[in-house]
This record gives structure tokens, C-alpha cells and sequence, in this order.
């Protein structure tokens, strides 16, 4: 399609995405509160089904979504899993993708107030809130959330880049986190997952959104941990790997800033 006519499509579309993708946000509140008067594990499939019809507004954007997923990773498993951010479609994609894996999101505080069905799920869904300038409480949530994940039958996702990147560059890993995760979770696989082209949903704030944007998603091969490994050095394999799909799918270009 011509840039022109891409244009065009774009002033037509986001209205109708912006109002689905609110829509959904205000009927899964009330949802997700009804299911938790049945069991916390109910109000977590609520919220997972929060997550696929999120993601699938996306389409009334005319984007489309290419996932490469890694045969091994099997459902109903509990992973540690580790990814690039760029912007906060990023959460439902995990959260779809990995529907029966239920991840669990390392998520500042504030998100966790005034923002329909995400709020209520951060606050009740057995989420780590964190409060990023006070690092001892970071860790503390943290590893509360990596030592039950097992015990409930729940994945931990954790973005180690610490914010979004704007503009889809590869930002440095900041590992506090991801090795608190694996000290207190050794039994849990890591799975490196990337997304790419998120940020450009945002990047003109909704004026408008992009039309037709291709989302890619690659979930990599589980990896195994063993009792003599190198914590840094495993996210800085999974990093790598995040590298290399990257550079891959940009036709070799590096996503480093």
C-alpha cells in the first residue's frame, strides 16, 4: 500500500483501535472482580483473556503479528522469562502468547492505580510492584514473586533494559533483578522472548497510530540451569540472543543505541 494511502488509513483506524482497546479495558474490570470472588486462579484467566482480546484490537489497526515460538516451550510450565521492552503493547502479547504459563509482571507501582482492569490486575493478580529509586524494595518484591512462582503454577517476566525503549533500540541490561530471579528461582528455565516494531504504536501518541505496523515476536528455546552456572553470564546469553533476532529481522543491522 502507498505511503499515502497508509496515511490516510491511519486517521481512519485509530479512532476505532482507541476505542476498542479502551472498551475492552473497562469490560474486564468488572470481570476480573467478579472471577476473584471465585479464586485468585479465576480472576488470572480472566486477566489472560483481558491480555489475547487486547492484543487482538490490535488488528483494527490493520497490524498484523508474525511469532516464531520455540517448540519446547511447553504449557502449563513455569518460566522465567526475559525480554526486550519497547513499548506497553508488549504486556499483552506476553500475556496472550503465554496464556497458560500465566506470566507475572515486575511492574512500578504507579501503574497499579487509576488505569482500568491493568490496576486491578497488578494490585491483585500476585504481581512484584516495585518503587524504582528504593532498590531494597525492588528486590525484596522481586524475589517474594520468583520464590512462589513454582508453588502457584506461574511464569515471572522481566524487562532487564528497566523502561521502554522508544525507539526500538536495545538498550544496556540492568541485572539486579534478573539475578535475584535466578538466585531464588533455580529451577526455573529462562525463556528469552522479543518483540519488535511495539514502539511504533506510540511513537506519534496516538496522532495517529501507525496503520498496517507488522509486530514480530520470537519466544527462543528454554534454557535448562544447572547448579555450577554463571548467573551474569546467562542474561548475557539471553541478551545475545535478543541481539541476534534483532539484527536478524532488520537484515542485519545492530539494535544497539
Amino acid at each position: 500500500m502507498p505511503e499515502s494511502l497508509k496515511s490516510a488509513a491511519a486517521w481512519v483506524t485509530t479512532p476505532v483501535f482507541v476505542v476498542s482497546f479502551a472498551a475492552v479495558l473497562f469490560l474486564f474490570d468488572p470481570i476480573q472482580r467478579i472471577a476473584m470472588l471465585f479464586s485468585r486462579h479465576a480472576q488470572q484467566v480472566a486477566a489472560g483473556w483481558l491480555q489475547v482480546w487486547l492484543m487482538r484490537s490490535l488488528y483494527l489497526s490493520g497490524a498484523s503479528i508474525r511469532v516464531e515460538r520455540s517448540a519446547k516451550v511447553e504449557k502449563d510450565t513455569s518460566y522465567l522469562i526475559v525480554g526486550n521492552h519497547q513499548s506497553l503493547i508488549d504486556i499483552p502479547l506476553v500475556g496472550a502468547l503465554l496464556f497458560s504459563n500465566f506470566p507475572k509482571y515486575v511492574s512500578k507501582q504507579s501503574l497499579a492505580k487509576w488505569i482500568p482492569s491493568i490496576s486491578y490486575n497488578l494490585r491483585n493478580g500476585g504481581h512484584a510492584l516495585i518503587e524504582r529509586t528504593n532498590r531494597e524494595q525492588a528486590i525484596a518484591a522481586i524475589t517474594l514473586l520468583g520464590q512462589s512462582a513454582r508453588e502457584r503454577g506461574v511464569s515471572v517476566l522481566i524487562y532487564p533494559e528497566g523502561t521502554r525503549s522508544r525507539a526500538g533500540e536495545l538498550r544496556r541490561f540492568r541485572t539486579g533483578g534478573a539475578l535475584a530471579l535466578l538466585e531464588v528461582a533455580p529451577d526455573l528455565e529462562v525463556v528469552p522472548f522479543v518483540v519488535d516494531n511495539s514502539w511504533k504504536f506510540l511513537r506519534h501518541n496516538l496522532r495517529p497510530v501507525p496503520f498496517g505496523i507488522e509486530l514480530k515476536v520470537w519466544i527462543g528455546d528454554p534454557i535448562a540451569r544447572r547448579a555450577d552456572e554463571d548467573p551474569a553470564e546467562l542474561i548475557h546469553e539471553v541478551r545475545s540472543q535478543i541481539e541476534k533476532t534483532l539484527e536478524r529481522w532488520r537484515g542485519g543491522e545492530a539494535p544497539n543505541a
